[in-house]
């Protein structure tokens, strides 16, 4: 296998967390496979009479939490340059995120390998996404009305709502039938009727954890990442204080992750995160999937490795 040379974006570097970063395990993996291996942010992206431009730094990681990375000095380089730019630029999936996306896709047209690809980032919003596959779902509506929320929340009794561009359990609700703040929860969310949000029938089952369930390359990883919320919290998010406990797939899981992946593989999204509560998919997340130190630590596998030798076998 040839060198190849890798771009990968991400959020300010010092700032990530050395015990669960995913995207420090991938760096990892570059790194070992021998490749050469780069570093910026979305601000770093920048056309130039139609040619995409990058101010880039080279990086080296290590597995020390003292010293676990250093950069060399940053450098202008074209598109091309690179075999492999890797999108990992943490949610909110704002118009910074959504300009970076337009820029990526002069890359990909220059023909660079962009994962994940761009254009099906943009199609596939982490919510909305997941609606395409109804009969995977629990009961799901999506509005900006009061009137078809609330007549969902009359029909199902226990409902959950949140916004379409959430992050980390941010902005989730949970919502009965006699909740005295309906009203003012859907006003808040909706933005007075202005903006859709789902709502969701809840599924008890969260108490058994929110799993996530990497794809990686088309194929899904053997074993979840099941976090399991507080005592007292609706959400499992790890960001939201659950505690994350790796399992083996159910019977269910596997399943329903299996009838998704193929559309992945054929979409570009090679790394991507299902979010499946009680066997139902809730979200699907193809920004910049997460859990994967959990897992490995926890499970003894090696998805970053499998990730890069993925990516090996498209570019070879």
């Amino acid at each position: 296998m040839k060198t190849l040379n890798f771009l990968v974006i991400m959020d300010d570097i010092a700032s990530i967390n050395y015990k669960k970063d995913s995207t420090l395990a991938i760096a990892w993996a570059i790194s070992d496979k021998n490749h050469s291996l780069n570093y910026c942010q979305i601000g770093d992206l920048w056309l130039n009479n139609g040619e995409l431009m990058i101010d880039c730094q080279s990086l080296q990681v290590f597995k020390n939490p003292d010293n676990f990375y250093e950069l060399g000095d940053k450098n202008t380089v074209k598109e091309t340059d690179f075999d492999v730019i890797l999108m990992r630029k943490d949610p909110p999936f704002d118009m910074r995120f959504l300009y970076a996306l337009y820029l990526l896709d002069f890359a990909k047209r220059a023909g660079v390998l962009v994962v994940n690809d761009p254009t099906s980032v943009k199609e596939c919003n982490e919510k909305l996404f997941a609606t395409q596959f109804p009969h995977l779902m629990t009961p799901t509506v999506v509005s900006q009305k009061q009137s078809h929320l609330r007549e969902f929340i009359k029909t199902h009794h226990d409902v959950i709502v949140k916004p379409l561009d959430g992050m980390g359990g941010m902005g989730i609700f949970r919502l009965m039938t006699d909740s005295p703040n309906i009203g003012a929860t859907l006003e808040l969310l909706t933005q007075n009727e202005n903006l859709p949000i789902m709502a969701q029938k809840f599924i008890p089952a969260i108490t058994e954890g929110d799993k996530r369930i990497l794809i990686v390359g088309g194929k899904v990883v053997d074993y979840c990442l099941a976090r399991i919320p507080m005592t007292g919290e609706t959400r499992g998010n790890l960001a939201a204080g659950g505690t994350g406990v790796a399992m083996p797939l159910t019977e269910r899981e596997r399943a329903l992750a299996n009838e998704v992946a193929p559309i992945l593989l054929k979409k570009g999204l090679y790394f991507v995160g299902l979010d499946v509560i009680g066997g139902f998919i809730t979200e699907i997340n193809v920004t910049s999937p997460t859990c994967v130190r959990e897992i490995d630590d926890q499970c003894g596998t090696q998805i970053a490795v499998d990730f890069v030798s993925f990516i090996e076998s498209l570019v070879g």
